[in-house]
């Protein structure tokens, strides 16, 4: 952790994890959050595999947001189980938890979820249950019976229903999560949007775009490791490798003379140019690597 600055007695610190099941919009939250995009998105579950921290300052508060994979009981690959203990890790370190729902329905997933929440009220943090995409509701007057069927199931500091794709009660948010924050200086500088180097924004961005670009199956067999990354004053040279599984998910991977990773490659780079703020040269190799989401060792040695 890096060295703090010195400040008032007044400001405030703390970590606030955002939970939820895989697709419920936690990444997109944390970025409306920051106002940038560190955590990849998609609409396919589970694009989240590490956690990310992202960091806001706004007058005397120090937000520092952890965002985590999508809790899941569906697949139970050796990757994915770490992907679980992610989270519950997450919950034993935060000071604040944002429990993040869908406004339009509640699944299996929630109920999991749910379980998961400290039993004991008394040395309990505080847990703030979020309700997204209430923008996608189609009849606005089943949200107040969700409410009170959420409130019933959980004592929640709070119940919030905002939309994080259009931004709106982002403010009551973070209102309700400040009260709940220690008073103590802040661990970041106020200029510092995340613990993540930019080696490893470099990754996710890649990730992401196989994960938007690729059918439903070839982005969770794949993970991406930068092998280099050079800067040359405003310029970044960056050669990254994505493991695949099999032959056949490579052959998909690259495309018809390499296009689909060719596109791949252009839409990332354009992408770290704007969060680097500088020109990006990046070469993406593809490997094939038979079972490496079941292999303890290779998730150790892949950073996962």
């Amino acid at each position: 952790m890096k060295n703090h600055e010195t400040a008032l007695e007044t400001t405030h610190c703390g970590f606030v994890a955002l939970i939820g099941r895989p697709s419920v919009g936690k990444s997109t939250l944390l970025n409306r959050l920051l106002g940038t995009r560190i955590s990849i998105t998609s609409s396919k579950p589970q694009t989240t595999r590490q956690r990310i921290t992202g960091v806001l300052t706004e007058g005397a508060n120090q937000f520092i947001f952890v965002d985590t994979p999508g809790f899941q009981t569906k697949h139970r690959s050796a990757l994915n189980i770490r992907m679980n203990q992610a989270v519950r890790d997450a919950l034993a370190e935060v000071d604040v938890v944002g429990a993040i729902f869908d406004a339009a329905r509640h699944t299996d997933a929630d109920e999991t979820l749910l379980s998961l929440l400290p039993a004991d009220q008394k040395s309990a943090k505080p847990v703030i249950a979020v309700l997204n995409k209430v923008d996608l509701l189609t009849d606005k007057t089943t949200l107040l019976p969700r409410l009170e069927a959420l409130s019933k199931r959980y004592p929640f500091a709070a119940l919030i229903p905002l939309s994080a794709e259009k931004g709106t009660q982002l403010d009551a948010l973070k209102a309700e999560m400040a009260q709940h924050l220690p008073a103590m200086p802040w661990l970041y500088s106020s200029d510092e949007l995340t613990d993540r180097d930019e080696r490893f924004l470099a990754a996710e961005f890649i990730r992401e775009k196989i994960f938007r670009l690729l059918g439903d199956e070839i982005p969770y067999s794949t993970h991406v490791v930068v092998e280099t990354f050079e800067q040359e004053n405003a310029l970044r040279r960056i050669q990254a490798r994505v493991y695949v599984e099999r032959d056949s998910q490579r052959a998909i991977l690259l495309g018809h003379q390499g296009q689909t990773m060719k596109r791949i490659a252009t839409e990332a780079r354009q992408e770290m140019e704007r969060l680097f703020g500088g020109k990006v040269y990046l070469v993406v190799l593809v490997q094939v690597k038979p079972g490496w989401k079941d292999d303890a060792r290779t998730l150790q040695r892949l950073g996962l």
